[in-house]
């Protein structure tokens, strides 16, 4: 069992996904400084002064809350993310189709062309006149 799993965890895949993961984390730390302190201060700005994640419903005398505020801020968040994976998608999507092209467009060295049946029958007599 131990050998599967050493087997397995030094697979290509399951590196690149534990790179991908710290990345994508480190990434969303980024994205979240970037709504928290950009995006939200400057759409405060737009609308008032409203900042989304103080926005709360009190539902009962005993304190019960709905922070829909927090909801509203998290909304956001994932759309920037989702619109920066986008970009980013598209720009190595787009720069894969240009390197395919070039590489396409760029002539390609002719295979060697086989010997026809006939060279390959005149070769095998002259080798055996050699032998006699």
């Amino acid at each position: 069992m131990w050998k599967d799993f050493k087997k397995f965890i030094s697979r290509g895949n399951v590196m690149d996904m534990a790179v991908g993961v710290i990345i994508g984390g480190a990434f969303g730390k980024i994205v979240t400084s970037l709504v928290n302190d950009i995006i939200m201060p400057l759409l405060g700005l737009l609308t008032g002064g409203i900042n989304f994640s103080d926005k709360v419903l009190v539902l009962n005398d005993e304190g019960a809350q709905l922070l829909y505020g927090n909801f509203i801020q998290n909304v956001i968040d994932f759309l920037i993310i989702a619109l920066c994976i986008f970009f980013i998608t598209r720009g190595i999507t787009k720069a894969g189709e240009k390197l395919r092209k070039k590489q396409e467009e760029a002539p390609q060295p002719e295979a060697p062309k086989a010997p026809t049946e006939a060279e390959l029958l005149t070769e095998i007599r002259d080798l055996l006149k050699e032998k006699k």
